[in-house]
């Protein structure tokens, strides 16, 4: 396969072993760190795997997010969402306004919600049962993706009950998909940096575990491109293959860029404007060949790539667009490049142009539908 490519021999090696096998992370953190021609043989690996795995249908849903609120305690570094409770910009949405919002979405086929908000520092388990059985007895077949790792154990720390208990009754609301958010990156080391009040890393890994154990599926994510060196990207990725090696709980694996221009780390004079064009490439590339069938999809966030970068990330080793979103406000503050909503019709067209297959699915990629 690499006769005719410029490539080291450590490289080819790597390379072909990874078309039959798991790489090691010395292995991944190696590939991380190629460049020039020698990315090419590296994503067309990863390409040719995702071919394999799981063909060429390139899949989205038709979603609609819904940011209950934007008041939140907790901090983060490059989150320019979040406000005080006495900004003057700061909303939490009352039960007829998320009726609107949801009324919108499912009138136009949405067959998922996300929802999401900052950590109010008022929420406890009831308000986030109140929202489940807001939407659900209203919308009982749209599913609902819904909040984070860091809001459930707050909410739970609030009602006096164990993270476990927590997602039970969430569950029985109607708490269908947990987003994998508030991973950002998994080394405590950058979290201290960029989020350091947020869950730490083993609280992340115990509170994806106990979804996933009450029957919670849900995302991975990595947000990536501000503090974290190459091997915590690294690192990262590794954790989460530890972990679906034991659960099998991740639906999908979504890598997050960084967009800088106006977080809070930026603007308070850190240098990194984001991960480049190719390290992008990378990341997604050794996503595949860490994670190859055992999170089989992975997604690339066409909000935050803007809508060509994301057709070209297809080529690294993706076959999911994730959603037509509708309203995600989160991005939108921190200048996502090609606005936040999207139509079947431009998904579809941006994976018709590589040759390849539009396909419409569910939360959980169980149920495919033609377009």
């Amino acid at each position: 396969m690499f006769d005719e490519l410029p490539v080291s021999s450590k490289t080819e090696r790597i390379l072909t072993k990874s078309l039959d096998e798991d790489i090691s992370v010395e292995e991944a953190n190696h590939l991380m760190n190629i460049r020039g021609s020698e990315i090419h043989p590296l994503l067309a690996t990863a390409d040719f795997l995702r071919h394999q795995i799981v063909g060429d249908n390139v899949t989205f849903i038709n979603n609609c997010n819904i940011n209950f609120t934007n008041i939140c305690t907790v901090r983060c570094g490059f989150c320019a969402f979040g406000k005080d409770a006495d900004d003057p910009d700061a909303y939490i949405l009352n039960d007829e306004q998320i009726l609107e919002k949801a009324d919108g979405a499912a009138s136009n086929g949405a067959r998922e919600f996300t929802l999401m908000g900052g950590v109010h520092p008022d929420a406890d388990m009831d308000y986030y049962l109140h929202l489940l059985n807001l939407l659900k007895d209203n919308y009982p077949d749209v599913s609902i993706h819904g909040f984070s790792p860091t809001m459930i154990r707050d909410a739970c720390l609030a009602s006096g009950m164990d993270v476990a208990e927590g997602f039970e009754m969430l569950k029985s609301a109607g708490l269908d998909t947990l987003p994998g958010t508030a991973a950002e990156i998994l080394t405590d080391r950058s979290r201290e940096i960029i989020c350091p009040e947020k869950v730490s890393v083993a609280e992340w890994i115990d509170t994806v575990k106990a979804a996933q154990e009450v029957g919670i599926k849900g995302s991975a994510t990595i947000m990536y491109g501000h503090v974290e060196t190459m091997e915590e990207r690294v690192e990262h990725i590794d954790i989460i293959r530890s972990i679906q090696q034991e659960t099998g709980g991740f639906t999908e694996f979504i890598p997050m860029t960084f967009m800088h221009e106006f977080s809070p780390i930026f603007l308070e004079g850190q240098k990194n404007l984001g991960a480049t064009g190719t390290q992008d490439l990378k990341l997604y590339a050794v996503s595949r060949l860490m994670l190859r069938d055992l999170i089989p999809n992975i997604q690339v966030s066409w909000v935050k790539m803007g809508f060509r970068f994301a057709q070209v990330v297809l080529t690294a080793g993706a076959n999911d667009l994730g959603g037509t979103l509708g309203g995600d406000e989160l991005s939108e503050a921190s200048g996502a490049p090609d606005g936040v909503d999207a139509s079947i019709e431009t998904l579809s067209r941006m994976v018709k142009d590589l040759g390849r297959n539009p396909i419409e699915r569910n939360s959980t990629y169980t149920e495919f539908y033609d377009i």
